[in-house]
C-alpha cells in the first residue's frame, strides 16, 4: 500500500500555505504558545527577562507565544523549569515536536524515532540526517518561492531534532549511499561545502553508521529511479519513503518494501565500499 502525502519534505516546498507549522499542527503550536504566555504572566516575568533565562531574545519569546516559531524539546523543558510550571509545559513536548513537521512527514518522523535500521540512498542533496546547520540554511535559502525566516528556523530546528538519532541507545543501524554529484555541489560556498564534507567524515566514524559513495563513473546502477529510504521497525516491519518533484510517499506493502531493501543491497554493492568512500571524501576535501 502506498500512502501519498503531497509536497515533499526534503524538497521543502512552501506552497499550500505552510507557515510556522503545517495547518494541522498550527493549532497545537498556538495553544502551546498561549499556555506559555499565561504561565509567564502569572509568574510576573517580562519577555526580556524570560528570554535571557532561556537564551533567547524577547522577540523570539514573542514568536513562541504567538505560535510563529516552534521551540525545541530542550527549550520547552527549560521554560517549564524557569516558570516553575510543574510539568504543564512539558506535557506539550511530544505534540509540539510532531507539529514542527508538515503532515506528510509526521509519519516518517515517527518511524525514524523508532527505527532499528535506516537504509538511505540520496541523489539530489545530502541526506537531512547528515546535514550541517550551515548546509541546511543554504538549501532552505535557495527555495523558490522564498521561504520566510520563521519557516526556515522551523525547518532547521526540525532537522537538528531528527539528528538526535545518532545519540539514541540502543543505536540503530544507519546506512547512507550518496551520489558523487551530491558531494561535489558547493551549495552555500566553499566554507559550507568543506564543513559539510568534514561532518560526513565525522559521522561516518560512528560504529553504527556506514557511509558509501556512488561514483559518477559507475556504468550500472540499481538506483536510477531516484532517492529512497527503507525503514525497519523493531517488529521487523519495513517501510519505504520516497520523494519526487513536489510529492512524497510512504510505501507499506510488504512485497514492495522487501524489494526496495533488496534494491538497496544492490546499490551498496555497486557503490564504493566504506574505506574507499572515506578516501574519496578526504580527496574531495584536499581539492578545496
Amino acid at each position: 500500500m502506498e500512502l501519498s502525502f503531497g509536497d515533499s519534505w526534503e524538497n521543502d516546498d512552501d506552497t499550500g500555505g505552510q507557515g510556522a507549522a503545517d495547518k494541522a499542527g498550527q493549532g497545537v503550536v498556538t495553544a502551546f504558545g498561549q499556555s506559555m504566555k499565561t504561565l509567564r504572566v502569572r509568574a510576573g516575568m517580562e519577555r526580556d527577562e524570560f528570554g535571557r533565562q532561556l537564551g533567547y531574545s524577547a522577540s523570539t519569546v514573542a514568536s513562541f507565544e504567538q505560535g510563529r516559531r516552534i521551540p525545541s524539546a530542550r527549550t520547552i523543558e527549560q521554560a517549564d523549569k524557569v516558570l516553575e510550571a510543574g510539568g504543564l509545559l512539558t506535557l506539550w513536548t511530544e505534540q509540539v515536536e510532531r507539529a514542527q513537521y508538515p503532515v506528510f512527514f509526521q509519519g516518517m518522523a515517527a518511524l525514524e524515532k523508532k527505527a532499528i535500521e535506516l537504509l538511505m540512498y540520496d541523489t539530489l542533496v545530502v541526506n537531512g540526517l547528515l546535514q550541517t546547520e550551515e548546509y541546511m540554511r543554504a538549501l532552505l535559502g535557495m527555495r523558490r518561492p522564498p521561504l520566510n525566516s520563521e519557516t526556515i528556523e522551523q525547518r532547521v530546528t526540525a532537522r537538528l531534532t531528527r539528528q538526535q538519532i545518532f545519540e539514541r541507545r540502543p543505536a540503530p543501524l544507519l546506512s547512507f549511499v550518496l551520489d558523487e554529484s551530491v558531494l561535489r555541489r558547493k551549495y552555500g560556498g566553499k566554507d559550507v561545502h568543506r564543513g559539510q564534507l568534514e561532518h560526513i567524515l565525522l559521522v561516518g566514524q560512528k560504529r553504527n553508521v556506514e557511509i558509501q559513495v556512488m561514483p559518477l563513473d559507475c556504468e550500472e546502477s540499481a538506483g536510477v529511479d531516484g532517492p529512497f529510504t527503507v525503514v525497519t521497525r523493531k517488529d521487523g516491519k519495513k517501510f519505504v519513503y520516497a520523494e519526487a518533484q513536489g510529492t512524497s510517499a510512504l510505501e507499506t506493502d510488504p512485497e514492495q518494501t522487501v524489494l526496495a531493501a533488496a534494491r538497496y543491497g544492490i546499490i551498496r554493492g555497486e557503490a564504493l565500499n566504506a574505506r574507499e568512500s572515506t578516501d574519496f571524501l578526504e580527496g574531495l576535501l584536499g581539492e578545496l
